[in-house]
């Protein structure tokens, strides 16, 4: 490999130091901005990278890539999202703060001003996670690249805030490890430099339009800075105390929406949907909060404000697996869309899911609409016929669906890889392509067949993807992981997609020699959305034919976001029928449960159908589940942390201030809120409060809903401390002057308290209503402003006011946590010694996660925790852990491997070990 850099050139200081972090063995070549690039199109100063084959790279992050991924290491879907938020957030920022520097001659603070908010999201993430790199305890490409960026406008000390202490101790220890050491030394010599200052001279200053938000992270200590931390202004202060004079007239009135629901002119028409669940999978609480739960509290959210809103959703009940299920419990496969159509339905509505209407894809509308696309596409010559080798089980007398299909990557090896997608390398497979296939039903080899299928041509439709794609991203709000998935599908260069399949069980293809055949669920389920408006409403097309009037947004899991983004536009831009298409696509990370995945087969985790035999009321896991939702990375469940909040956060801050300033209203002024006098510190609890709420509404309308959750916990702490510090208990005892501050205290906290009733409606509206109900909050005034209004005037009656939480016990939350825990044999070591064991004549019982054999469902489950801790072991062993903890973790793996040997019939004492088989 021969690798091309300029000295001087900041781009060349990440490739350096990428190549010597991996040992990568490049011939470098030094050369100028003036001579002739490896590639036609790299601009001056960007290095190139000639490979052995002759292909050449002169993207600087695709080079580093290169490099890490040659020496064996993937990139995680953490390290994915930090390269992304470096080309798309950090370079524009910190090439427009070195123009400073070496243009302007800023020095220090004043030539990294652009990167502040960039720098604190770092600090907050290496602080959040504890983690000495950004991505975990070793350094990835992530580090690299991101350094690289930063070291040219940061190499002077003075230029990096001193409270940035996790950023700083990270910067140092990069800056001090011998790949970046010997990177800085040969790239930014001073001749080199002046050389680099000159050609910057002769080029406009870099554009800052970047500076809109498009990552869906966290950053708390940006709100913290923008709120409660930042000194108020006059102006702030005085417009605070005029809009909470306006009172009730200052809000908007609440608008109600004609049934059924439908686009008004002039009016903000928002349509959401939430990833269809599959009907036979009862939703576990990472399904739930992935797709309906996000997608609920942003619809409230959207009422609130007014804006006209329909979401819509419902089951996806077609494909391979409601046949293998109803064969499973011998029922029909309809009979078996029915019952769970039902069991779903009955979970959203303990969720208190807000659905305009919950439908399903097995309906006539849905036959109609998808033939309708079809015939659209085949019309449109973007739809090819080939004959494909598919896989056959001769043994099941049945044509494989993907998901039944299991083997090695083609790509990356990875042993677990599905029949359409590998989950370790993330690349589309197609079945046959798999090493040693295997049946997931009854483990027999399967054997290749040729079978007519029909392919949207995806490689044609692409020159009108793309263009469509940048106007998205450009106006709406796309999580940054989704926006990633998505690039990387074009950049791997668009394929045909097979869009039928030989079942029976689904939406039939309307086309001769096809009509055995049914639509593939992939081409078929997204239109699920469609079709399920259409049984809402038969004037449906006024929401999915009208582009120019209606905002849609879609809700998912990660692993949802190509065929939202990729192939349902393409199917609907193919059909030139006026489709709405997306404008704001937000996908989710994973919730995984305590240490672990969830599994219904082996009793881990909490599923939609237990968590209401819990005892803990539906508001507590929406607002758990809303607090911990993955936004930016994978989350965890944890029944600890779910006490914690509990007890802390709605027990001690918000329910205690709510009820505190309810009962002091009922206790020292007869029920009757009091009149107010307000001092400046009072005015100055406005604005601040009125920041609070702006940052809330901010948050939301970026559906950055677990950010926007922290504003409200935010509103009812200044609340308490307003308390705490005023003692509203001891002044009513004392002469006029404190009995009226007395007054005024407890005036202004219940009108806290009438706000938050509002602010909470999203994340927990059954205690929104409870709280709308003790302090008789008038219908009117449950709107959203972005002012603090005062909503309880003088005069105004409460009703009874009572505690909204109780508190979770430790040993109540300790018995769930055995409950749903599982019977995995190495948690009954800890189990108490005092408990009961059988008696020698009667059997043991059986664990829990013992099965019949052959369980496919159980199998699957099983290989995956076999993959993911074999994964880990490893990680251990490279990162030379202590013995005793990579002891532990080896018989973790082996009891799984025991488990699934039992799953599949085999011995348990002779686990089949993965990639060792005989040749």
């Amino acid at each position: 490999m021969r690798l091309r850099v300029a000295a001087g050139a900041p781009a060349a200081l990440k490739v350096l130091a990428a190549a010597g972090a991996a040992a990568a063995p490049v011939r470098l070549v030094w050369s100028g901005p003036v001579e002739r690039p490896l590639a036609p199109l790299s601009p001056p100063w960007v290095p190139s990278l000639e490979l052995d084959s002759g292909t050449i790279l002169f993207s600087p992050n695709a080079i580093c890539q290169f490099f890490f991924l040659a020496r064996g290491e993937e990139p995680t879907d953490l390290t994915n999202q930090w390269l992304e938020w470096e080309a798309t957030e950090l370079q524009p920022a910190a090439s427009a703060a070195l123009y400073t520097q070496l243009v302007h001659g800023k020095k220090g603070l004043e030539a990294v001003e652009a990167l502040g908010k960039l720098l604190a999201h770092i600090e907050q993430n290496l602080s959040r996670r504890g983690t000495a790199y950004l991505a975990g305890d070793t350094k990835s490409v992530a580090d690299v690249v991101v350094w690289g960026t930063l070291f040219p406008v940061l190499q002077d000390e003075t230029s990096l805030p001193t409270e940035l202490q996790a950023l700083r101790t990270w910067f140092q220890s990069m800056t001090l490890s011998e790949a970046c050491r010997k990177a800085a030394d040969s790239v930014l010599m001073p001749r080199a430099l002046l050389e680099f200052k000159s050609y910057l001279q002769k080029q406009p200053p870099p554009s800052l339009a970047m500076q809109r938000a498009t990552s869906n992270e966290p950053e708390p200590s940006l709100q913290e800075e923008e709120g409660s931390e930042r000194a108020l202004t006059e102006e702030e202060i005085t417009a605070a105390a005029d809009a909470w004079a306006c009172g009730a007239a200052g809000l908007p009135k609440p608008w109600q929406p004609q049934k059924p629901v439908l686009p008004v002119e002039g009016m903000r028409n928002v349509l959401i949907t939430s990833a269809l669940p599959y009907v036979n999978n009862v939703p576990h609480l990472g399904n739930i909060i992935g797709c309906v739960l996000s997608a609920d509290t942003f619809a409230r959210y959207c009422r609130l404000r007014n804006w006209n809103t329909l979401y819509v959703c419902g089951t996806d009940e077609y494909g391979t697996a409601t046949e293998t299920k109803a064969v499973e419990e011998g029922l029909t496969p309809q009979e078996i869309c029915n019952k769970y159509n039902a069991i779903h339905a009955d979970i959203y509505h303990w969720f208190d899911i807000s659905f305009d209407y919950f439908g399903r894809t097995t309906t006539p509308y849905q036959t109609t609409i998808a033939q309708d696309i079809f015939q659209r596409l085949l019309a449109r010559g973007f739809l090819l016929q080939d004959t494909v080798e598919q896989l056959r089980c001769e043994d099941c007398q049945r044509f494989l669906a993907d998901r039944f299909v299991e083997g090695t990557c083609p790509f990356c090896s990875y042993e677990e890889a599905r029949g359409d997608q590998c989950d370790k390398c993330g690349k589309l497979i197609n079945a046959v392509e798999l090493k040693n296939p295997q049946c997931k039903l009854c483990k027999g080899v399967p054997v290749v067949k040729p079978t007519q299928h029909l392919f949207l041509d995806l490689p044609k439709l692409e020159e009108r993807l793309e263009p469509w794609l940048e106007q998205s991203w450009a106006s709406g709000d796309w999580t940054a992981n989704a926006r990633y998935i998505t690039r990387s599908w074009i950049r791997d260069g668009l394929k045909p997609r097979c869009i039928t399949r030989d079942l029976k069980w689904g939406t039939p293809v309307p086309l001769d020699g096809f009509r055995d055949k049914v639509f593939y669920v992939w081409f078929d389920a997204p239109i699920g959305y469609l079709s399920i408006t259409a049984n809402y409403t038969d004037q449906w097309e006024r929401w999915w034919k009208n582009p120019q009037q209606v905002e849609l947004y879609n809700f998912m899991a990660k692993d949802n976001v190509p065929f939202h983004s990729v192939i349902f536009p393409c199917s609907l831009l193919g059909a030139e029928d006026n489709y709405t298409l997306v404008n704001h696509l937000i996908a989710t990370e994973y919730l995984n449960y305590e240490d672990g995945k969830f599994s219904k087969s082996r009793g881990v985790g909490v599923f939609g159908d237990m968590a209401k035999d819990t005892g803990i009321p539906a508001d507590i896991w929406r607002f758990y589940l809303l607090y911990v939702r993955p936004e930016g990375q994978d989350s965890a469940f944890s029944w600890s942390d779910l006490m914690l909040k509990n007890n802390s956060e709605l027990l001690n801050n918000l329910g205690n201030f709510i009820n505190r300033a309810g009962m002091f209203v009922c206790k020292f002024f007869g029920g009757a809120v009091p009149n107010m006098v307000l001092t400046l510190d009072d005015k100055r609890l406005l604005a601040r409060v009125t920041l609070e709420l702006r940052q809330y509404h901010q948050l939301l309308e970026k559906v950055r809903i677990r950010d926007a959750l922290r504003c409200i916990l935010s509103i009812s702490r200044h609340g308490n401390q307003y308390i705490q510090v005023n003692e509203p208990w001891k002044r009513i005892k004392g002469d006029e002057k404190d009995r009226q501050r007395a007054s005024t205290v407890t005036g202004v906290a219940v009108n806290m308290a009438s706000m938050l009733a509002v602010l909470l409606q999203p994340y927990m509206p059954g205690v929104s209503l409870a709280i709308q109900e003790q302090l008789c909050i008038p219908p009117d005034c449950f709107v959203l402003s972005h002012n603090f209004t005062c909503t309880l005037p003088p005069g105004h009656r409460v009703g009874t006011v009572s505690p909204l939480f109780q508190k979770l016990e430790n040993d109540q939350v300790e018995a769930l946590r055995k409950r749903f825990g599982g019977g995995q044999p190495e948690n009954l070591a800890v189990e108490p010694q005092a408990k009961q064991t059988p008696p020698a004549s009667e059997p043991p019982p059986a664990p829990a996660t013992v099965m019949a054999p052959g369980d496919p469902q159980l199998i699957q489950e099983l290989t995956e925790e076999v993959a993911k801790q074999g994964n880990h072991v490893r990680q251990l062993k490279a990162n030379k852990a202590e013995k005793a903890q990579v002891d532990m973790e080896v018989a973790k793996l082996l009891e799984l491997k025991k488990q699934l040997a039992l799953a599949e019939g085999k011995s348990p004492e002779v686990p089949v070990p993965k990639g060792k088989r005989k040749k």
